[in-house]
């Protein structure tokens, strides 16, 4: 028997609510069911045949050996080139750091800067991770809840009642995963007013899902409020955009003080991310972009097929997303209703293992984005796939009775 104990802060971890459903997907699979999996955060696309190209010159032409702990100098330039186009502002090589996956970006921001007593505020909706991280690190995360009638973004009034002295960070996610939420100009302006009056307080701006917006361009808080620039982490990658979850490639741009400080983590921990995919993202934000705009209608598409398809279910109810490829749909309306088999749907935890044990449909419960009764459902698949789950739902949620219904 092995005597291995994991450390206090690693035994409470929970794995990733987003990879344990895929996992389990595999699974269920591997054990000869056929499932429709709704789960996965990533585009079905393949990666543009331009970018994979340039990584394998890269591979030919010997890139192959270590790199900057901050990423190679071509990419900081396509990286600070892209900011400045969305922007306007200018980033030099010590605003810019680069890891493997906008995720590892956000690891080492947080390890850098949270610990025991400090506070980070995190939105409810959030993505699955944000929460974890702060505690792995030992901070305590501070979850506001913002409501699907505030469009589930932070507003001004929660984000002022939030904030305590020991408030290191504010999360913000636009487009949001699970909603889609984007935003606006306006919204941002009436944050940043709060932030200006709170000086200890620093921004983390998650926007990796920028292109992916359904309604054009996504303010960026940077834009919006350049005066606190020095306080604000830019989080981005190339993983949605451009199909390019797999090679493990995020960026961040924030003051050189902070940038010095995950600099110093990374070096500690991967070195530098992987030569081939800082090669292949330099490719991607400065060649051929036809691939952003295709993919965008095709997704838009897609959220449209399924947001009307599911208005059409008795019972639930599907939030039209401004942007990302995902959509979060409301189950109040079946919690209560009996399964054939006697089982209550008391939660939307629930309502997932249903799908998936009735109609053979993989989702995500609202409670691990920290929202219920909601269930989150991913656009990244075919068409064909979304009708025929949305239909094998529509059919499962039929033979539900009302929880007052004698069982036969």
């Amino acid at each position: 028997m092995s005597n291995f104990v994991p450390a206090k802060r690693v035994a409470g971890m929970r794995q990733s609510p987003s990879m344990a459903a895929a996992q389990h997907v595999r699974e269920l699979r591997a054990s000869g069911r056929r499932i429709l999996d709704l789960t996965a955060g990533e585009p079905d696309f393949d990666t543009p045949a331009n970018i994979t190209a340039a990584a394998v010159s890269a591979m030919a032409g010997g890139a192959t050996k270590y790199t900057p702990v901050n990423g190679t100098p071509e990419l900081r330039r396509a990286i600070a080139q892209r900011a400045y186009h969305r922007t306007g502002l200018s980033y030099t090589d010590t605003h810019i750091t680069v890891g493997g996956g906008a995720k590892q970006v956000i690891f080492n921001a947080l390890m850098a800067t949270v610990e025991t007593g400090v506070e980070v505020i995190v939105p409810a909706p959030y993505w699955v991770s944000y929460p974890d991280i702060v505690e792995i690190h030992g901070g305590t995360p501070v979850i506001v809840e913002c409501p699907e009638s505030e469009g589930f973004v932070l507003t001004a009034e929660r984000l002022a009642a939030a904030i305590t002295p020991s408030t290191k960070w504010v999360i913000l996610n636009s487009p949001s995963n699970p909603t889609g939420a984007v935003y606006s100009e306006h919204q941002l302006a009436s944050l940043a007013e709060v932030l200006e009056q709170h000086p200890h307080v620093s921004i983390l701006w998650d926007e990796i899902y920028d292109e992916i917006s359904f309604n054009g361009p996504t303010p960026s808080i940077v834009g919006v409020a350049p005066q606190l620039r020095d306080r604000i982490l830019v989080v981005n990658g190339v993983s949605k955009t451009y199909a390019m979850t797999g090679w493990r490639l995020g960026y961040g741009l924030g003051s050189p003080d902070l940038i010095r400080a995950i600099n110093t983590v990374q070096s500690q921990s991967s070195s530098c991310p992987s030569s081939i995919s800082q090669a292949a993202a330099v490719e991607a934000l400065t060649g051929d972009q036809a691939f952003v705009a295709t993919a965008l209608d095709r997704y838009r598409n897609r959220r449209d097929i399924a947001y009307r398809l599911f208005s059409n279910v008795e019972g639930l109810a599907p939030v039209r997303p401004a942007g990302a490829f995902y959509l979060f749909v409301n189950c109040a309306g079946i919690l209560g209703s009996t399964t054939t088999f006697g089982r209550v749907l008391s939660t939307d935890r629930d309502v997932t293992d249903y799908l998936l044990e009735s109609a053979g449909v993989a989702t995500i419960p609202g409670s691990a984005f920290g929202a219920s009764p909601y269930f989150r459902i991913s656009c990244a698949t075919s068409d064909s796939t979304l009708m025929e789950a949305v239909g094998a739902i529509e059919s499962a949620v039929a033979d539900l009775r009302p929880s007052a219904a004698p069982l036969p």
